[in-house]
């Protein structure tokens, strides 16, 4: 099985008329935000496999030229605060940063998100219970605390997630919102998960 993850940055490779040639054997698509619904769209109707997201910051209403608005990606499934099977994985997600401005969308505390990830665990225990783990994929659009996060107010990583890892030990932990990583450092391993900057795609072997 292979995965594309997409977030934070329209990029040519996966805007052109060979997506679905050079992509052929991706079997699903994971955003992790920050991105035109309308550029997601395009990706899964091309490659015509699922698709699945979690919204970031930056997220926003789209208005097309037709007069229509999108709120969503058409035909993706919002991962937020939700676990889903696919394809016999186990997926989940949480959106957004770290609050930085009041009463912005997409944004919360410390407490908020470890609340979000609270909300989780009933689901997360009937997967050990029944399936032997608790998840395969995290999809967030924020790093972990210290892992791949930024030194400003607006990309330091949430320690809600850091403490989700070492509670559930996904494999993979999938995020954007770090324009800044450098290209040898977008993958670390903390405890048993690998934690993945994909912006602004990258494809992953299972």
């Amino acid at each position: 099985m292979k995965i594309l993850a997409v977030s934070d940055r329209v990029v040519p490779e996966l805007s052109g008329a060979d997506l679905r040639q050079q992509f052929a054997d991706v079997d699903t698509v994971l955003s992790c935000g920050d991105l035109p619904y309308s550029y997601l769209q395009r990706i899964g109707n091309t490659l015509g496999v699922p698709g699945f997201y979690v919204h970031g910051n930056h997220d926003q209403p789209e208005y097309l030229s037709t007069g229509n608005t999108l709120l969503e990606p058409g035909g993706w499934v919002n991962l937020d605060g939700r676990l889903v099977q696919a394809k016999g994985l186990l997926l989940a997600g949480l959106e957004g940063s770290i609050r930085y401005r009041p009463g912005a969308p997409f944004q919360y505390t410390e407490g908020e998100m470890a609340l979000k990830i609270w909300r989780l665990v009933p689901s997360l225990v009937m997967n050990w219970l029944r399936r032997g783990r608790y998840l395969d994929i995290l999809v967030s659009h924020a790093p972990p605390f210290g892992i791949h996060d930024g030194a400003d107010p607006a990309h330091r990583g949430f320690r809600a997630l850091r403490r989700f890892v070492a509670w559930f030990r996904p494999r993979y932990l999938l995020h954007g919102h770090q324009h800044t990583c450098a290209e040898d450092a977008w993958q670390t391993r903390y405890l048993s998960t690998e934690v993945l900057n994909v912006h602004p795609f990258r494809v992953i072997g299972w």
